[in-house]
């Protein structure tokens, strides 16, 4: 029961979009931002190497 409270931010939506990103992505990274325990914001960084 405390696990399904800790992970109730992520909503299928959220899941769909990190999910999305990191299919597109060889490289990089994914930072989610939390506030008041709910997904506001997702930045995606990637890096093309040469």
């Amino acid at each position: 029961m405390e696990a399904d409270k800790k992970n109730a931010f992520l909503d299928e939506k959220s899941i769909e979009t990190i999910n999305k990103m990191l299919k597109d992505m060889k490289y990089g990274s994914i930072t989610i931002i939390l506030q008041d325990g709910k997904i506001v914001q997702i930045d995606k960084t990637e890096k093309h190497r040469l």
